[in-house]
């Protein structure tokens, strides 16, 4: 699928954690339900993750008021482990996260292709605000 926009995203964050506890915390449903959200309002009520290439992945996102709820879902494209993660979005769109030791501690930095329905502040703001959680958490435990 063609994005509306055809223009790219970049988050990034450090995280102050070994790249073995980062990749851990990223991919295992146990740790994705507590940081894949954007707001304290919502939350992650479940999460799946077949990571290797071909392999499916399914976060459902949803209001804490039960008012709203989506699945982010897709299949990955490429994993490297502790390196890179690629997948197609179920919508077509496609992302990138790259992980490197750097500093003490581990950059994520993850690239998506734009969607037409929300500004790029919009989404901008709100992938920032799920890594900044997914560091939160990953610090934090």
């Amino acid at each position: 699928m063609e994005t509306a926009t055809n223009k790219t995203i970049t988050v990034e964050t450090m995280v102050k954690a070994p790249i073995e506890k980062v990749w851990k915390f990223w991919t295992e449903p146990e740790h994705i339900a507590q940081w894949a959200f954007a707001s304290d309002d919502w939350h992650a009520p479940h999460a799946e993750n077949d990571l290797r290439t071909g392999g499916k992945f399914k976060t459902t996102m949803a209001a804490k008021d039960g008012s709203f709820s989506f699945d982010f879902e897709g299949v990955y494209t490429d994993v490297k482990k502790h390196s890179v993660i690629e997948y197609e979005i179920a919508d077509g769109r496609k992302v990138k996260i790259t992980f490197s030791s750097e500093d003490g501690g581990t950059k994520v930095v993850e690239t998506f292709e734009a969607e037409g329905t929300h500004s790029i502040e919009q989404q901008l703001t709100g992938w920032q605000a799920i890594m900044n959680n997914f560091k939160k958490h990953t610090e934090g435990n």
